[in-house]
């Protein structure tokens, strides 16, 4: 069947082109197939001749040869394509400029493939014609693709979801359509309906209204139309009728009007009135010299039968492409010559269709690389291509159709979107200027069908009588949140369902609800199963105390949370006394005793850097180690009575007094809280504790906390306990472990509130360990959930929301409402900081102290000692031993003090011949050895 087809395709395009010859002829014949009566087709048959003109009178292309064109209707029928390209058979052409549509294209491609003619459509914009199937199919216009990404961007710019597809059902309509569904699914936008139209010219009215009641009694009122021009302005006739041009609908209409805008201004007032507030794609030319130059002269043209539109510009730059391209052919040294097929000649030996007729341009593949190489500037622009063969920098005009006449809204480039700036213009050196694009408006001010300048909301609720099933769970708990009235199928009262009610009130339109019961009644229903139910089409929505949590919202959309919640824990308590030790109880046994270390090691550090020059630090062993312990605790209360002489003591003083004043404060603070507070003690402290331990833990049946404790946490399932019931809850806290009970419950935050209102004897221990909310559900993408969000941000600033709360949830609260539970004591990790800074600081000091020692240790004695010590110590272990006494001797003698600014300490340096030394003891100690024993 497809070599069938191949052949018939060989057949009709030898009768296209004859046979041909080689060397540079003085007249190149090229063909051109298009639509005589249509709209594109009336300027291209003028601007075709006027290039072939231009062409022909300029010298510096072609030199030497002239362009023949021949031009045939095809008249938009793949059928009467191939009959029209007939008439080609006995003519040598180089190349075709068309066709014009998309069903003709479709059908004399296959037979340029294989004759190797390039045809230059300047009307076709299917962007399923691609260069793999099609390699000898040249687009000089822009394709669909693109004008379907303008409108895509159109459509997310303005905030809408869903569109509505009116289209001609032919290979043009539907493989646009088919870009636009494309271009919306990728901004996570859709086409909810897609009305196709018979293609036939006679058009049919009946079809039109039944496709547009249709319509009506759908949601979305963004249509898009993308049709031809007969068809598109019944259409728009009908829909004036039916009431479907005026406020709240929004029309989206492809290049095809904005065509008949611009050949035909202004369009006759009947069909004017039926557009008004329609918006228009239009392919964008940029302004030059050349095309305001056309344009003057297309006026003079006394047979130009309408205004000149976008694709008589690109039939002119068509024809001038072709040219250029012949041009470099020859001048390259290429020769037009065509050759037999071999195939077709065996095969017309066998009948009379004269199939040894057809042959192949030979350099055909030449030709076409000329073109798709060519660079030269045009009517519309840079005329180059881009490796995919589409032109370069495709761009569109947004018009808006008010009044008289149209009003340009914008531009769409696929290198900076929608703006209010022409897309040449934004382009610096080659480059795309982003800086402007992200701070410059988007678009105008449009004004939108009915008149008015206020955005469309892009959706209503369909006309069908049908109402919202919206997914209510039938309670067996809590029931100030939802419950089913009791006797009925459809009613329900609470707090959610006030809410709801509240905010659909707000909207500016009417919302039909039917609530459906989702449960057995027995025991809560899983709310994740319920939220499902509105992706397999069960549910429209789902009203409830439904949390808003993550592997929620990857399947429906949520409104604004109209309630905070969270996860918490709630464990049984019990009181406590303050107790004869409740003064030990502010900080803990570690704090308690690194606080008595630093005590002693700064009163020692003191001594040491205080006992040489402040007699108040000197005398026997046992008073300096009183004087140690007193000075360390007295700080504590700052009641110390030494004075301190030396710099680095007082240093260490000051940084050591400000730490106890810290540590004072603090232990103060907490056994006043301990002593006046009643408190509440918990072996749990927070979902921490909870997990470390192996207790039972017990959840809300239908709560997303089971989901949470198993997957998140990662604690047992053989640990969890489902839990109905407040009194369920009550029990089995206070049973506890040891009596199948739990340890402690976790739940949402608005049960527990509500749950210990009227249960004093738990509380909520630890912090709220998950942030989330409640909201209502609604399938992805819904234009509801929008609407409901606003409304309910407008009940909480109008305070209804707060008076729908207290409503059903205000309780009378617990009696003990002073008592807090026990909090952790004061810690190590607290303080830590203090002590290190009040460490560092000692032991800088005692290091700088013991420098000083050690540098006196080793000043230069006088030679007379040195003599005598040469003479009676020449042990090295002796010499270390003496050293050792004299280090030990100089840290207990009393410094002399006497002169400020020059402390000397006093050796005595005379030897006695006598073997012992004279020692002088009092309250300052003095030390001198004798020349045995001493070392200068």
């Amino acid at each position: 069947m497809k070599q069938q087809e191949q052949l018939w395709a060989l057949f009709f395009l030898s009768l296209v082109f004859g046979k041909g010859y080689s060397g540079k002829p003085k007249v190149v014949k090229i063909g051109s197939i298009f639509s005589f009566n249509s709209v594109i087709g009336k300027v291209a048959k003028i601007a075709i001749d006027e290039a072939v003109k231009d062409v022909n009178s300029n010298p510096n292309i072609l030199t030497g040869t002239k362009f023949s064109v021949s031009m045939q209707n095809s008249n938009c029928s793949g059928f009467m394509g191939m009959v029209e390209a007939l008439r080609f058979m006995e003519k040598d052409i180089v190349g075709i400029i068309g066709p014009q549509c998309s069903v003709v294209a479709h059908m004399i491609s296959h037979m340029a493939n294989e004759l190797r003619v390039p045809l230059l459509s300047f009307a076709v914009t299917d962007p399923v014609m691609s260069p793999l199937q099609f390699p000898y199919f040249i687009r000089t216009t822009q394709s669909d693709l693109y004008q379907m990404d303008a409108i895509a961007s159109i459509v997310d710019y303005y905030g809408w979801k869903e569109v509505i597809a009116v289209f001609v059902d032919d290979d043009f309509g539907r493989n646009g359509v088919a870009a636009l569904n494309d271009k919306l699914a990728s901004r996570r936008l859709r086409i909810t309906y897609k009305a196709g139209l018979h293609p036939d010219t006679a058009v049919n009215k009946n079809e039109i209204m039944n496709m547009l009641i249709k319509i009506m009694l759908l949601q979305p009122r963004i249509i898009v139309i993308h049709v031809y021009s007969e068809l598109g302005f019944a259409v728009f006739k009908e829909a004036k009728y039916l009431g479907m041009m005026g406020n709240g609908y929004v029309w989206i209409a492809t290049d095809w009007l904005s065509t008949n805008l611009d050949s035909s201004s202004p369009l006759p007032s009947e069909r004017l009135e039926t557009i008004q507030g329609v918006l228009v794609m239009r392919p964008h030319t940029p302004d030059s010299s050349l095309k305001r130059e056309f344009f003057k002269r297309w006026r003079k043209i006394s047979d130009a039968p309408l205004a000149l539109n976008t694709y008589a510009l690109y039939a002119y730059d068509s024809v001038m492409i072709l040219a250029s391209a012949l041009d470099k052919f020859f001048k390259d040294g290429g020769n037009i010559s065509f050759s037999n097929h071999s195939m077709l000649n065996t095969l017309g030996k066998s009948g009379n269709l004269n199939l040894e007729a057809m042959t192949v341009f030979d350099s055909g593949e030449t030709l076409l690389k000329d073109i798709l190489g060519t660079h030269i500037v045009g009517l519309t622009g840079q005329l180059q291509f881009a490796p995919d063969r589409s032109r370069t920098r495709p761009a569109y005009d947004i018009i808006n159709v008010a009044g008289t006449g149209v009003r340009q809204i914008g531009y769409w480039s696929n290198h900076s979107g929608l703006s209010t700036v022409s897309p040449e213009s934004l382009y610096t050196k080659g480059r795309p200027n982003m800086s402007y694009v992200t701070t410059s408006p988007k678009l105008r001010n449009v004004i939108w069908p009915g008149e008015t300048f206020t955005k469309p909301r892009g959706w209503v609720f369909s006309n069908n009588g049908k109402e919202l099933k919206i997914g209510v769970p039938r309670r067996v708990s809590y029931k100030e949140f939802v419950s089913q009235i009791r006797g009925t199928e459809n009613m329900f009262k609470g707090f959610c369902i006030d809410v709801f009610t509240a905010a659909v009130n707000l909207l500016p339109y009417a919302v039909p609800v039917k609530f459906i019961p989702y449960g057995n009644g027995k025991e809560n229903p899983s709310y994740t199963h319920m939220v499902e139910m509105i992706t397999s089409g069960n549910f429209d929505g789902v009203v409830g105390d439904v949390a808003i949590v993550t592997n929620r919202t990857k399947i429906v959309d949520f409104t604004q949370p109209y309630a905070a919640s969270g996860l918490v824990v709630v464990a049984p308590f019990k009181k406590l006394n303050s107790g004869a030790w409740a003064f030990l109880r502010p900080f803990n046994r570690l704090m308690w005793a690194v606080t008595g270390c630093c005590f002693l090691f700064v009163g020692i550090v003191v001594w040491i850097l205080e006992h040489r020059t402040n007699d108040e630090f000197r005398g026997p062993p046992k008073r300096q180690c009183v004087t140690i312990l007193w000075f360390s605790f007295s700080t504590m209360f700052f009641a110390h009575r030494e004075n301190t002489i030396s710099t680095l003591g007082r240093l260490v003083l000051i940084i050591w007094l400000f730490v106890v004043l810290i540590i004072n404060s603090s232990y103060t603070a907490s056994l006043t809280s301990i002593l006046t507070v009643q408190q509440l003690s918990s072996p749990i402290k927070g979902i921490e504790s909870l997990r470390e331990r192996d207790d039972p833990i017990g959840y809300q049946v239908g709560s997303f906390a089971e989901y949470y404790l198993r997957n998140e946490l990662n604690i047992s399932e053989s640990r969890l306990l489902a839990l109905g019931t407040p009194e369920a809850y009550a029990k089995a806290l206070k049973d506890g472990p040891s009596k199948g009970g739990v340890a402690a419950i976790v739940d949402e935050r608005p049960y527990v509130e509500l749950f210990l209102s009227s249960n004093c004897a738990y509380r909520i221990v630890g912090q709220e360990f998950t942030k989330s909310g409640w909201g209502f559900a609604f399938p992805r993408d819904s234009p509801l959930a929008i609407d409901l969000s606003t409304a309910i941000l407008e009940l909480a600033e109008n305070g209804d929301l707060q008076r729908i709360h207290d409503k059903w949830l205000m309780k009378n609260a617990c009696t003990l409402e002073n008592a807090e539970l026990e909090s952790d004591r004061l810690h190590l990790k607290s303080f830590w900081g203090l002590f290190l800074i009040c460490g560092v600081a000692c032991l800088l000091a005692l290091l700088l102290y013991f420098v000083q020692i050690i540098r006196q240790l080793y000043k230069k004695p006088s030679d007379d000692a040195i003599a005598r010590d040469q003479q009676q110590n020449h042990d090295s272990s002796s010499m270390r031993s003496t050293r050792l006494q004299r280090f030990l001797s100089l840290m207990d003698e009393k410094e002399d003090v006497s002169k400020s600014g020059n402390k000397k300490r006093k050796i005595d340096g005379s030897v006695n011949d006598t073997s012992g030394s004279t020692r002088s003891r009092g309250f300052d100690r003095e030390r001198s050895f004798n020349s045995v024993n001493a070392l200068d």
